[in-house]
């Protein structure tokens, strides 16, 4: 005997049994939750008492509450982790009470280099009107100057939301991707700055923060074969980067340097 077919209350889809396989609403009776009174299929409202028809959490409402409820829940919390992230960045710029910022990034060794970031006058930015680049750059910006400092602890606080401020951005160029390998680094995700490494030379082959990421990846590690590897690529492209004139290399300016000179002396 065939299934009887019915059409879905909830999103109007031929459906059959006891819910909808096309948005999980249930078919079958329901009835009001406050006065009991039979809902008809569709009901927004209790036609007896007013009571909308998804309210409190009796029998026979599992339906067609539950995909809204579950939007619903999706929607508050991206909401959220965006509040959170902008809470978080107003701890930043309170920290660093607006002052031009020094950055950081990983040296020869997998030591912090210090390099010239940020800029300002002294007042503090406007963080509704900061771009997910700028707040990702804000964020990276202070987890250096902590772990320059030795400061672990705010390392550990902000990386989180500095990766979470990754995640929104529209566009990832190189320079991006080398502040996340440094994230990482610094974190202690060893393999995932080597795999960001990766990525970035399949998508930008030649580009020298790829071999200065494989590099520190390699010291870390204690691979002499890898580091020396990772410092004959970065020599062999080296000329005509710097000829391309990218921007992020002047930004980097002394890393690159200590990088190159650490690669001209060998491991």
């Amino acid at each position: 005997m065939a299934a009887k077919t019915t059409r879905c209350p909830s999103c109007g889809a031929d459906a059959e049994g006891k819910f909808c396989r096309h948005c999980g609403a249930s078919l079958g009776p329901r009835s009001c939750s406050s006065c009991h009174a039979p809902l008809a299929a569709g009901a927004k409202f209790c036609t007896q008492c007013g009571t909308p028809a998804g309210a409190g959490g009796g029998a026979g409402q599992s339906g067609p509450t539950a995909v809204p409820g579950d939007r619903k829940a999706w929607a508050v919390a991206a909401v959220v982790s965006a509040v959170l992230l902008v809470l978080v960045l107003a701890m930043v710029v309170r920290g660093s009470g607006g002052a031009p910022e020094a950055a950081g990034a990983v040296g020869a060794g997998g030591a912090v280099a210090p390099f010239a970031g940020g800029g300002g006058d002294g007042t503090p930015p406007d963080l509704s009107t900061m771009t997910p680049r700028e707040q990702f750059d804000r964020l990276y910006n202070r987890i250096m100057r902590a772990s320059e400092s030795g400061d672990q602890a705010t390392v550990t606080q902000f990386t989180p939301m500095a990766m979470m401020a990754y995640e929104r951005l529209e566009i990832i160029d190189a320079d991006a991707r080398f502040h996340l390998a440094t994230l990482k680094l610094h974190s202690g995700d060893v393999a995932g700055a080597a795999a960001i490494a990766d990525t970035l030379l399949i998508e930008d082959p030649g580009h020298l923060f790829g071999y200065v990421i494989q590099g520190t990846v390699a010291r870390w590690n204690k691979d002499d074969a890898s580091l020396k590897k990772a410092y004959s690529n970065f020599l062999s492209h080296y000329d005509a980067e710097m000829k391309k004139g990218r921007p992020e290399y002047g930004d980097h300016e002394r890393m690159m340097t200590d990088f190159q000179q650490a690669a001209t002396s060998g491991p």
